[in-house]
């Protein structure tokens, strides 16, 4: 018997944008880029205000 393939959902996406992942490279240059920071700085404004992209970017100065 075959299993229903789950559909991503428009939340879940949406979900996921509004977070860093601070330990993938791809996102941490994205908001390096972004913000004209360095990727360095990025993480550390991860670690110290967790990973609401909000909350990155302000502590940024964005």
């Amino acid at each position: 018997m075959a299993v229903a393939k789950k559909s991503k959902t428009a939340r879940g996406r949406k979900q996921d944008r509004a977070r860093v992942a601070g330990g993938q490279h791809d996102e941490v240059q994205y908001e390096a880029k972004k913000t004209r920071k360095s990727a360095s700085a990025v993480k550390k404004a991860v670690k110290k205000v967790a990973n609401s992209r909000k909350r990155v970017e302000k502590r940024l100065g964005r």
